[in-house]
C-alpha cells in the first residue's frame, strides 16, 4: 500500500464571551467538494454539541470549551474526536459529551459502525464480547448490567485501534468519566470489511 500524506488540518474557534471558546477542526484539501462536504459535517456536529449544551438546562451557562483530538491521519482515514464540556450556574458539576467523526477519504463518506465491517457480518455480537470481556478484566463499575453495544455505537479509529465509548451516566458512574474499549484491528480482521477504513490500517508495510 503506497504511503499517503496526511491532510493539513487548522483549527477554527467560535467564541460567545469570556470562558466560552469552542474550538474545532478544518481541513485544507485539494478536492475542494471533499473539503467542503468533511468541514460542514464538523462545523454541524460542533454546533450540535454545543446546542445539546444549552438546551439541556435552565439556568445560564457559566463557562463552555470545547476541544478536540486528531485520532487518525494516514491511510485515507481521517478521524477525529469533537469534546465539549460546559458548565450551568449553581450546578452540581460540569458536563462533557464526546462526539466522534470518521471519514474514508478514498470513498469520499463520513462512515457509521457497519460500514467498516463486512455486509452481513455479526460485528455488534462480536464488539459486545470483547467489550464484555474487559469490563470483567478491568474490573469496571457499571450502573446497569452491560448486554450489547448500540448498531451506530459511537467510536473513533487510532492508527490499529477501533476504540469503541460510552458517554457519562451510559453504562458507568460519572467519576468513572468515558468508558473507552480499545480493539485491535486484528482481534476483528475475520469482519473488517477488507476495502474500508480499517482494512487499510490492518495492513503492514
Amino acid at each position: 500500500m503506497p504511503n499517503t500524506l496526511p491532510i493539513k488540518v487548522n483549527s477554527a474557534k467560535t467564541s460567545s464571551g469570556p470562558n466560552k471558546t469552542v474550538l474545532y477542526p478544518q481541513v485544507v484539501m485539494r478536492n475542494k467538494q471533499l473539503q467542503w462536504f468533511i468541514n460542514e459535517t464538523i462545523s454541524k456536529q460542533t454546533q450540535q454539541l454545543i446546542d445539546q449544551q444549552v438546551g439541556n438546562m435552565p439556568t445560564a451557562v457559566a463557562e463552555m470549551l470545547g476541544s478536540y483530538e486528531i485520532k487518525n491521519n494516514q491511510r485515507q482515514v481521517l478521524s477525529f474526536s469533537l469534546s465539549n464540556y460546559t458548565y450551568h450556574d449553581h450546578a452540581a458539576h460540569g458536563m462533557t459529551y464526546i462526539k466522534s467523526l470518521t471519514f474514508d477519504l478514498n470513498k469520499g463518506k463520513l462512515c457509521e459502525l457497519k460500514d467498516l465491517f463486512k455486509p452481513g457480518s455479526d460485528y455488534i455480537q462480536k464488539l459486545s464480547a470483547l467489550i464484555q470481556a474487559q469490563i470483567k478484566l478491568r474490573d469496571i463499575q457499571l450502573i446497569n448490567e452491560f448486554t450489547a453495544i448500540k448498531p451506530n455505537q459511537e467510536f473513533y479509529i487510532a492508527d490499529k485501534v477501533l476504540v469503541i465509548y460510552f458517554q457519562l451516566y451510559d453504562i458507568t458512574p460519572y467519576v468513572f468519566g468515558f468508558p473507552m474499549f480499545p480493539i485491535s484491528v486484528y482481534d476483528i480482521q475475520d469482519i473488517i470489511d477488507e476495502n474500508g477504513p480499517l482494512g487499510r490500517m490492518a495492513v503492514n508495510d
